[in-house]
């Protein structure tokens, strides 16, 4: 949870005694912050690859967000702070820094509570506490909390046909996230299928009278555990007070409500406050023949208030990141500048990649690939790409290259989004990619307290830089940037 001070527009100041402790580790890359005159010309992948496997940088940089910032909701004091710990970090390499703006209303995770206070075969004076998080822009009860019956429903349609018990209720939508899809290389099709209750299930509820909505959380690993996101609602809407449940929760729920009417108290106080500035942090490292011509890295820096975001997404960060330090290490600069951004509110909204695309809109075309890694740092197999087969066929010595730590998959996907914060740019042509990393636990934590650094594995968080250095510097090196894209939608 994090506090802004009355009257604060931006909680920048308040994170310097913080980021004065962290950049006291910056060490010797403080030394560094001149760049030294660029190579004349490139180098080999494989030494762009081993630079980016030996540096122990990046990986301090995934510590330092994880255990000395910790959680970084956007608009937060902690935010602030890894914006300019990262920041800090890139200027010692010597690429150039800028911040851009992003204007982000903060929202704040007040109290939560639930308790089961009648059901059937209840015995006299007993209760039964619930495990839950609240939902991302959700709507706060009372301080003293509701008290009302509840409704389980197991789909939309379900809901419709029922919409008139839904009035003045708690609704809890019982939708199971398939583990098995996601154990078959389908995570984030199992993702969609459940997330589609926390994305717009409170506000269609919202729309049909419910008084709550609590959903099953999202995710594979059941461990009484809620899973928090941000819920969507409708332009002019009055959000309603919505949270993740663990699962046990909801099976919980579901066997009592077979027998008889359940009663539930619930108590939400979250709140939302005025916008404050935060910003993209946006480091170039300029390229030697083609400068106005950019290569992308990026990861997005805010993360939920519930665990320290170090799979999501500080390891796309520090990876990110890492490609400019193996870069600085090899004094090499690629034909093009690769640029890396660390993307701001990607959990609530993606006002940053927003505000970069329409920064960018009128010069779209400088921009040859667009890389965002957002998937955590299990096992990387290789990369995707929003090319086709044809126009990937520049892109086989980064393969090559790869074979060497087991990631030289080349997936393609034509004219498919491969990330939240680069779907805009994709949109306007730019191609995309992503690492092709294994995700089928990536649910386990997701949104979770248990998001933390322990759960990153240090040499997959190396291959997972190696991978996304070796992408980059192929991409800004070839003679000409890779064919432009349109979106699927328009093939």
């Amino acid at each position: 949870m994090f506090h802004l001070p009355s009257g604060s527009r931006s909680p920048a100041p308040i994170a310097f005694a913080l980021l004065s402790a962290l950049l006291a580790g910056a060490g010797a890359h403080a030394a560094a912050a001149e760049p030294k005159a660029p190579a004349p010309s490139g180098v080999s992948l494989e030494q762009v690859r081993d630079a980016a496997l030996a540096g122990r940088w990046s990986w301090k940089l995934l510590e330092d967000l994880s255990d000395r910032v910790g959680a970084r909701p956007a608009g937060s004091v902690s935010f602030a702070a890894a914006e300019e710990l990262v920041a800090a970090r890139l200027r010692a390499l010597g690429a150039r820094v800028t911040l851009q703006p992003v204007m982000v209303p903060p929202w704040v995770r007040g109290a939560e509570e639930a308790e089961l206070v009648d059901y059937p075969g209840r015995p006299q004076g007993v209760t039964q506490k619930l495990h839950l998080t609240a939902l991302g822009d959700s709507g706060a009860t009372p301080d003293g909390g509701i008290e009302l019956p509840v409704i389980v429903l197991h789909d939309f349609a379900e809901m419709k046909a029922r919409s008139q018990e839904v009035q003045g209720r708690i609704v809890v939508f019982d939708a199971r996230f398939d583990q098995h899809l996601a154990e078959n290389g389908l995570p984030f099709a199992a993702y969609g299928e459940a997330g589609q209750f926390r994305f717009t299930g409170p506000s269609q509820a919202a729309a049909l009278g419910a008084a709550a909505v609590l959903i099953r959380s999202v995710g594979g690993l059941d461990l009484r555990i809620p899973h928090t996101g941000v819920t969507v609602w409708k332009e002019g809407q009055a959000g309603i007070p919505c949270a993740a449940l663990a699962s046990e929760d909801v099976d919980l729920i579901v066997r009592l409500s077979a027998g008889g009417p359940v009663r539930l108290h619930l108590v939400l106080t979250p709140r939302m406050l005025a916008p404050v500035e935060v910003h993209n942090v946006i480091a170039d490292w300029p390229g030697r023949e083609f400068p106005d011509e950019v290569v992308i890295v990026s990861g997005h820096l805010d993360s939920w208030d519930l665990g320290t975001g170090a799979s999501d997404d500080g390891t796309g960060v520090a990876a990110s990141a890492g490609v400019i330090d193996a870069l600085a290490r090899l004094n090499v600069h690629a034909r093009r500048t690769v640029r890396f951004i660390a993307w701001a509110d990607e959990e609530r909204g993606g006002r940053g990649n927003k505000a970069y695309r329409d920064s960018v809109r009128e010069r779209i075309a400088t921009h040859c690939a667009a890389i965002e890694s957002d998937s955590g740092a299990g096992r990387v197999m290789g990369f995707r790409t929003s090319l086709g087969g044809k126009a990937a066929a520049g892109l086989k010595p980064v393969s090559e290259v790869l074979k060497a730590i087991r990631a030289p998959v080349l997936d393609t996907r034509p004219g498919q989004g491969l990330g939240a914060d680069i779907d805009p740019l994709q949109e306007l042509g730019v191609p995309g990619f992503a690492p092709l990393t294994d995700t089928r636990h990536y649910f386990d934590i997701h949104h979770t307290a248990a998001d933390t650094l322990d759960k990153v594995d240090p040499h997959d968080f190396e291959r997972l830089t190696a991978t996304m250095a070796v992408l980059a510097y192929q991409l800004a090196e070839m003679p000409a940037c890779v064919p432009r894209v349109r979106p699927a939608e328009e093939e």
